[in-house]
């Protein structure tokens, strides 16, 4: 049976789906607006870097979905943790949830002994949102212009070039490099990759592997050099730039991961929305242009799926920290 709507006819069997899109649609901003509270979206770096840029486009798209605004707060500090735990002590209502990093879910229970949150126990987890890639980036003072010629030059100069890291990645990342390679240099550790940037480009610093949002332009313009990438595939943004297997050197164990969570004991129906929204987020094409800027490959999952990253992660970084010698506090 067919029914006509203005100029156009429909079959029962076309309104039913219509209509149940139409239910559905509704019932979502129905569900999303019982919050009685804008959504807070909790980063636990800076402003400016590139997990809270990455942060702020999810957040802009999942407010469109979600017909509920979702705003980003900053909460810096202890490699993430202190962010970590103040998502576990929040209400599980949906207003509070955590846009998090292997540095509080993977690297910090390894590092810290006086963490205040389980990872597997006090989160509910809803998407892994993908992972940042890391480069390899020099200083033109040091006349080097290929990975391997960076290792042969580090060899003869022992003890001479100084490294900055902005966070625990760097950290980790640098010290299975110097490990694999036998390098001997010195340490200068950042609250960030943002405040390193002066010394970085005023050469007081020679080498600091990091993610290239606050690279791009220096490296453009001649000012650092990127030699590697710790990624699987080369980047859009540096396509001349090889991966760490390409020039025969290992690529880290370690995964420079992020997801979303929120508080352990959530509703499942409202997981399950805000994966719906989370996954819309990136995967839309208006946002491809500013995760590929920030070195970010967006990946999606289900909640199990990525539970199972958690544990699998925290293994993995517990194991690089404990072979790399860094001292737990």
């Amino acid at each position: 049976m067919t029914h006509r709507i203005g100029n156009f006819k429909f079959s029962d069997h076309l309104i039913i789906l219509i209509f149940g899109a139409m239910l559905s649609l509704s019932a979502l901003s129905q569900e999303v607006l019982h919050l009685d509270s804008p959504i807070r979206l909790v980063v636990p770096f800076p402003a400016g870097g590139s997990a809270d840029i990455v942060a702020r486009v999810i957040a802009k798209s999942m407010t469109q979905s979600l017909h509920q605004s979702v705003v980003v707060e900053n909460k810096p500090g202890a490699d993430g943790a202190i962010a970590a735990e103040y998502v576990a002590k929040s209400k599980p209502d949906g207003n509070t949830l955590f846009f998090a990093t292997y540095g509080a879910m993977s690297a910090a229970p390894a590092l810290h002994k006086s963490i205040h949150y389980d990872v597997m126990k006090d989160f509910s987890p809803i998407s892994t949102t993908g992972k940042f890639s890391f480069f390899l980036f020099t200083h033109p003072s040091v006349p080097a212009k290929t990975a391997s010629e960076f290792v042969a030059y580090v060899h003869t100069h022992p003890g001479e070039l100084n490294f900055g890291t902005g966070n625990v990645g760097s950290i980790v990342a640098t010290a299975e490099l110097m490990n694999s390679q036998h390098m001997d240099m010195i340490h200068v550790p950042y609250k960030g990759e943002v405040p390193a940037m002066n010394d970085f480009l005023a050469g007081r610093i020679q080498l600091m592997i990091g993610t290239p949002s606050n690279t791009l332009n220096w490296v453009k313009e001649g000012k650092l050099n990127a030699l590697l990438t710790f990624s699987d595939k080369r980047s859009e943004l540096f396509p001349d730039t090889p991966t760490a297997n390409e020039v025969g050197l290992k690529s880290l164990s370690t995964l420079a991961w992020a997801g979303i969570f929120g508080p352990a004991n959530m509703e499942l129906q409202k997981i399950s929305l805000l994966n719906k929204a989370v996954i819309t987020a990136l995967h839309g094409f208006e946002n491809q242009a500013e995760f590929a800027r920030q070195g970010f490959d967006p990946i999606s999952s289900t909640p199990y799926q990525l539970t199972v990253q958690v544990k699998s992660q925290l293994q993995i970084w517990g194991k690089s920290i404990q072979l790399a010698g860094i001292q737990v506090d």
